[in-house]
């Protein structure tokens, strides 16, 4: 097998999967509106009940991964992404609507365990770039899926439904037929001396860790500007500027290109002249100016704009400060803290949708995305104040 066979099979896995949750992406808030008569909040809550499942599976599928191996957590996930789409095709209340979205949020909890089969077949010296395939895994997922939902959308919300399932299945046989097992024995053998999934003094100690903790406040922080407009940004073209569903799905595939460019070949280029600390200060000012911007783009031309520099930001931060975390830590607990940091981004994703969909309802439609300009305005002071003084490559 070539050296680079591996990274191309999880890149496919995951590009495959994330295809299937790319088509709701744009359609999941007017499908909820149209069809379920909810409303904003109810919306919020159906996808933090999704990240909130994640919260709860990231680490113990990350640990778990750590005991059994990568492949066989990656095969259970997507096929429980496959039922959980199917699910989503045949709801007709808000109750099915939400059991989708936990028997999803359940298979969409192996992101950490990925990224943890990455971290096994790259050296530290090239795991930015393989970190980056995963970015781009998801900034091509959110190129054509999107777009595709869009596309069906005029086929009923049910179609788009069975057509996510139907790729993530894909993915799910691509994995047992090619995938094949990343984690060394003697890394399998010493994790399976550990005897909890999920240790609450484990987290204590990585969040106050000089090197880790700061890694995953500032990937939370990230998490959490994205979140709160998860579902507000389909609901800002739906209702303010009258998007159709199809438009929306441009305006996400716009963003998935950018994302795309940017993890998948722009950023290599950036950190040749830029270190991973100042790339992390440059994208944030990206991504803030962009989130800020969003709510007064003014017609379709204006939020193409505005996603372009939101999603070059975002592009640069996302893979960056997951090879930091990575390169801070262990080789044998590689699973266990990506799944951790995914955990808590979880977390973040369910507190940002809550606020994003009150926000929206409660507050105005502006606030969900100048909630997110500020929070990433942390982010680059953080960095310029800590991080590119205080932390230390193991």
């Amino acid at each position: 097998m070539k050296k680079n066979t591996p990274l191309i099979l999880i890149f496919l896995t995951v590009f495959i999967d994330l295809l299937g949750f790319g088509i709701l992406i744009p359609i999941l808030p007017t499908f909820a509106i149209k069809e379920l008569s909810v409303s904003e909040f109810q919306i919020g809550i159906a996808l933090a009940i999704y990240s909130l499942t994640q919260f709860l599976f990231n680490p113990v599928l990350g640990n778990l991964s750590d005991k059994v191996g990568r492949r066989p957590i990656i095969i259970f996930t997507l096929f429980l992404n496959a039922v959980g789409y199917v699910i989503f095709a045949f709801s007709h209340s808000y109750l099915l609507l939400i059991i989708s979205r936990v028997v999803a949020g359940i298979g969409g909890s192996s992101i950490g365990v990925a990224q943890a089969y990455i971290a096994d077949v790259t050296t530290k010296e090239n795991r930015s770039k393989g970190m980056g395939l995963i970015g781009a895994a998801f900034g091509l997922g959110f190129v054509f899926g999107p777009l595709i939902g869009g596309i069906l959308s005029k086929y009923g919300y049910a179609v788009t439904g069975l057509v996510s399932a139907g790729f993530s299945l894909t993915a799910f046989f691509t994995t047992i037929f090619a995938l094949p097992e990343s984690l060394k024995l003697e890394n399998k053998a010493n994790a399976s001396a550990r005897k909890k999934l999920f240790d609450f003094n484990e987290f204590k100690s990585l969040i106050t860790h000089p090197n880790i903790g700061i890694l995953l406040v500032l990937f939370f922080i990230l998490t959490f500007s994205n979140a709160t407009i998860y579902g507000t940004f389909a609901l800002l073209g739906h209702k303010i500027y009258g998007f159709t569903d199809m438009q929306n799905g441009y305006i996400f595939g716009i963003v998935g290109i950018v994302t795309a460019i940017v993890q998948g070949g722009l950023l290599n280029i950036i950190h040749k002249y830029l270190s991973e600390k100042k790339t992390i200060s440059i994208g944030a000012i990206f991504m803030m100016i962009g989130l800020g911007a969003l709510p007064y783009g003014g017609n379709f031309l204006g939020i193409s704009i505005v996603c372009i520099i939101m999603s070059i930001g975002t592009g640069m931060l996302q893979p960056t400060i997951l090879s930091l975390i990575s390169k801070v830590t262990p080789d044998k607990e590689q699973g266990s803290i990506l799944g951790m940091n995914q955990s808590m981004s979880a977390f973040a994703r369910i507190l940002g949708p809550l606020w994003g969909g009150f926000a929206f309802q409660y507050l105005g439609y502006q606030f969900p995305f100048l909630t997110g300009a500020v929070f990433t305005l942390l982010i680059f002071l953080i960095s310029v104040s800590y991080l590119s003084k205080n932390i230390v490559l193991t």
